[in-house]
């Protein structure tokens, strides 16, 4: 994977367009999309050298002792046995060391490339990739409350995030449009995300036909060569914990991994359900299914780019349900950072995690605990990091709004402190002396427009004001800010050409297969 490689913005105005595509992109409004965070302050390890090592073995001795089912896919487990592991009907066990040595080839670090070169994004090293909720089937919101999304739902996050200037991707299934059927859906989506919004996007995962569509889709967005030579999808692989690889996603990862797209390899985890009860014991397994997720993506195309992936939740013992921003996840979190720094990967994980019903202080507090242990854990791509509610069941907009508004803060905690002259502020302390005040003084003059982050929801007027103007809570504040947001919204420039055969590719594809909602 090449950094360097040309923008896919040249690739299109050379295939034309003409005037029509220049007046487009003369016309649009744009919106601010902050820079990738880069880290400058160092990474939180709560895991000694000791129990690292510990964790490290054990994996390795669940991978040859106890191995990982391959099931429904006999092409994974003839590449296996070409692979050196020991193949017994679908269950596959890896040889101490193979796993790794096959992992070695997965890049460190990756572009991935939008559209707008300006947008594309780098998944590793000190950089954290701020993502939208991915998946849940409701929506909810002030005015109309909890029910199924639509597709019409779906479009309003996906202009949301784009005008969101902390998030840096557009993300996927945002939420599940359920009007639409369960095998047309997904081109949809990929639609929107092409022609809403001009950030990076994830490919379907839900089937490899649908895999093989969202490549198609974006041969047709970026040119065929540009996507035989460059990253531009990066798609969520969910692994079915514990230790059982399915052949829909695995499908997907091998047409993904084939045409050298990013795939995150991610185990599903709800602690004392999905994995033990145990801090250790959870990453011993999780490492052990990341380690063989990804080794499978090299054998089908070595060098191809690969993510460490943990969703690690706890589960209440009483309920049943899981919870979220909890210290147990918190520890795994940072653990699973520390053990995909060592393998050489780059790391998702964290987000807005929530197990609350509405956007009140439990969600509040919970998706607080979460994203900044992500940040604190070295986390380089943020899937969730806002909009979750319920569990994930709900992708909420009043949420979606104050956690985007709130991922400034992790791009100022990021920065780290300066220390240069002028963050010295010694002239200032010399002008204003014992007894003054800071308000007029030159240093202050010349530094309040950057020198605290604001939020743009929250309310910090005086009391009365605020009693005067409504005495609005939070959830009001951010309803009337998705009400602006939306309103404001303008897509961004695309040539009409390539939007015109994006839509006749969705248009055929729909009409070659009758309507499925299983």
């Amino acid at each position: 994977m090449t950094d360097a490689a040309a923008t896919p913005a040249r690739g299109r105005r050379g295939r034309g367009g003409g005037g029509a595509a220049r007046r487009a992109e003369r016309s649009a409004v744009s919106f601010e999309t902050a820079p990738t965070i880069t880290r400058n302050i160092p990474n939180l390890e709560m895991l000694s050298e000791r129990t690292l090592e510990i964790i490290e073995a054990n994996a390795e001795q669940v991978l040859e002792e106890i191995g990982v089912a391959f099931v429904d896919n006999p092409a994974a487990l003839e590449r296996w046995k070409e692979a050196g592991a020991n193949v017994d009907g679908e269950r596959v066990r890896i040889p101490k060391g193979l796993a790794r040595k096959l992992c070695s080839t997965a890049p460190s670090q990756f572009t991935q490339h939008a559209r707008n070169p300006a947008k594309s994004v780098i998944v590793g090293g000190d950089n954290l990739v701020l993502a939208p909720v991915y998946g849940p089937p409701f929506v909810r919101d002030a005015d109309g409350g909890r029910r199924y999304a639509t597709l019409d739902d779906f479009h309003k996050f996906v202009k949301l995030a784009y005008m969101s200037k902390w998030l840096h991707h557009s993300g996927g299934t945002v939420c599940e449009p359920t009007d639409v059927p369960v095998n047309k859906r997904h081109l949809d989506m990929l639609m929107a995300h092409m022609t809403l919004s001009d950030k990076p996007f994830m490919g379907s995962v839900t089937d490899p036909v649908r895999a093989q569509d969202s490549i198609e889709m974006c041969e047709i967005l970026f040119g065929a060569d540009f996507v035989r030579d460059n990253t531009v999808m990066t798609s969520l692989i969910n692994i079915n914990s514990p230790l059982t690889f399915d052949e829909t996603m695995m499908g997907a990862l091998e047409v993904y991994a084939a045409h050298n797209q990013a795939s995150i390899i991610s185990p599903f985890i709800v602690g004392g359900a999905m994995a033990p009860v145990s801090v250790v014991g959870t990453l011993t397994q999780v490492l052990a299914e990341v380690m063989a997720g990804v080794a499978y993506s090299q054998i089908i195309r070595p060098g191809s780019p690969a993510i460490f992936g943990t969703f690690v939740t706890s589960i209440d013992m009483n309920s049943g349900a899981p919870t979220f921003g909890t210290p147990e996840a918190a520890k795994i979190t940072n653990g699973a950072g520390q053990l995909a720094r060592r393998m050489g990967l780059p790391y998702r994980s964290a987000g807005s995690f929530c197990g609350s019903k509405l956007p009140d202080a439990q969600a509040a507090y919970e998706t607080a605990n979460s994203l900044n242990m992500g940040l604190l854990s070295g986390v380089n791509f943020m899937l969730h990091s806002c909009g979750w509610l319920e569990g994930g069941l709900v992708a909420d907009f009043e949420k979606f709004v104050l956690d985007a508004d709130q991922l400034g803060t992790l791009h100022s905690m990021a920065a780290g402190v300066e220390d240069d002259e002028n963050a010295q502020a010694m002239d200032a302390i010399r002008e204003v002396g014992p007894g003054g005040h800071y308000l007029g003084c030159a240093h202050t003059q010349a530094n309040f427009k950057t020198a605290f982050w604001r939020s743009e929801v929250f309310d910090y007027k005086p009391f009365e004001t605020w009693e005067e103007e409504g005495a609005r809570d939070s959830q009001a504040l951010a309803a009337a800010r998705v009400a602006k947001l939306l309103s404001d919204y303008q897509p961004p420039a695309l040539d009409p050409e390539i939007k015109a055969k994006l839509e006749a590719y969705v248009a055929d594809k729909k009409a070659s297969m009758p309507d499925s909602f299983m």
